[in-house]
């Protein structure tokens, strides 16, 4: 399927960086230099400029983004949403680790009920760029962390007949639970689920609840790699090693 594809860098593993609902590859922006080496970060299947899915689900868009790792050795780094495509992705020859960061681990009915409803929903259109720009950062967690005019904002919009919306597909809204405890279970590589400490979609007690040593970023939020690019890069360098060494199968 048609994808936008950022790329850069040189050097194993590659990381593969992959964005949360609603936002685009240049979330990444502030954590790309910060980076060991090579990295791909894709607009995910409905989002920005890449091609929406006949129907979402997780493993649907893992196996749109799959053909990225690099068989030769790729850390997947996941932010939400993303990180549970990540998660998707641990069974994949080339894979050494998976980051999972703010992923909402724990679902409720009622929850799972307002994402569908969504779901279901027409894209929101606006006579003007500014108002779907707006909307744009509101859905994708990033209002107030990125400028209206930065490329972050910008990317997250299209225009179609003389309107502006958002580019997010609604209907990803309709993924459902991701069944993390099975995710972990049948992840064959190393796994790390992190969080900002004051992200209020997951707490510090249901990752730990999921694996024995979860990762708290102190001072940050949700979005911890638009917040503070630093405490995610040295993250990932954290967890390097793993990567380095052979892909447990």
């Amino acid at each position: 399927m048609e994808l936008r594809v950022r790329s850069g860098g040189r050097g194993e593993p590659v990381v593969l960086l992959l964005h949360g609902l609603g936002a685009t590859a240049e979330v990444w922006d502030g954590l790309l230099p910060l980076l060991p080496g090579a990295w791909v970060a894709p607009d995910l299947p409905g989002h920005g400029g890449s091609a929406p899915l006949p129907a979402y689900t997780f493993a649907g868009v893992a196996e749109a983004v799959a053909d990225m790792v690099d068989p030769a050795g790729t850390v997947v780094l996941g932010h939400s949403f993303g990180g549970v495509v990540g998660l998707h992705l641990a069974a994949r020859p080339g894979v050494r680790a998976v980051i999972g960061l703010g992923i909402k681990v724990a679902w409720t009915p009622e929850e799972l009920a307002r994402a569908a409803a969504l779901a279901a929903r027409e894209p929101a259109r606006f006579a003007t760029r500014d108002e779907a720009v707006a909307r744009h950062l509101r859905v994708s967690g990033l209002d107030g962390l990125v400028a209206p005019d930065s490329a972050a904002a910008l990317a997250g919009v299209v225009e179609r007949d003389g309107m502006w919306r958002p580019a997010l597909d609604p209907r990803a809204f309709g993924v459902g639970d991701p069944q993390l405890a099975a995710l972990l279970a049948a992840a064959p590589v190393p796994v790390v689920l992190a969080r900002g400490e004051h992200d209020t979609m997951v707490s510090a007690e249901q990752l730990r609840a999921l694996v024995p040593s979860p990762v708290d970023l102190p001072g940050l939020g949700h979005n911890a790699h638009v917040e503070a690019p630093a405490a995610v890069a040295e993250l990932l360098l954290r967890h390097r090693d793993a990567a380095h060494a052979p892909p447990v199968r």
